[in-house]
């Protein structure tokens, strides 16, 4: 994978399970900010130095949909280069979580929505999302790497299942 600056983001997807496998996803729609108007999971940056990828995702869940979530799964390891606009390159970290605390409620940033695995907004969402998403929802860890062209659309990018995360 490219070493390029870039920023540590996260990235909550909370999940419910039928018979042992996920059947719905909460996602929330942007309303402003970076990838406004798009669905997406819950995250963003860590805020200060000390501050951990897993602390940093417990507190924006708090922050953006008001849940306090128990058990973070990580699921996916992707790094973004934008080399039209360097100062988006981020290495995201993906978790799953089944349990959490408090309803999923709108915000100023976020309106969360619950939605069927077969009827994922893919449309509406950043197009990496095709590619990673569907892996981590049938239970495999995945590293990728996505290189966007000016905009969203993907000029390049690798995707792999491995077989544990750090």
């Amino acid at each position: 994978m490219a070493l390029v600056d870039r920023v540590n983001t996260t990235l909550v997807l909370l999940v419910k399970k039928s018979d042992g496998k996920i059947s719905d996803i909460c996602l929330a729609y942007k309303k402003r900010g970076f990838g406004a108007g798009r669905w997406n999971g819950i995250g963003g940056k860590l805020k200060h130095p000390n501050e951990t990828i897993e602390d940093a995702a417990r507190r924006e869940a708090a922050e953006e949909i008001g849940v306090k979530v128990n058990k973070l799964v990580k699921v996916a390891e992707l790094n973004f280069i934008f080399p039209h606009h360097p100062t988006w390159n981020q290495l995201m970290y993906v978790f799953l979580a089944d349990t959490w605390q408090g309803e999923p409620t709108e915000s100023e940033e976020m309106k969360p929505q619950w939605f069927k695995i077969s009827n994922i907004p893919y449309a509406n969402m950043w197009p990496d999302d095709t590619f990673w998403l569907p892996e981590v929802l049938k239970g495999h860890l995945v590293k990728g790497e996505f290189e966007f062209k000016s905009g969203d659309i993907i000029n390049s990018y690798k995707l792999a299942r491995v077989d544990k995360l750090l």
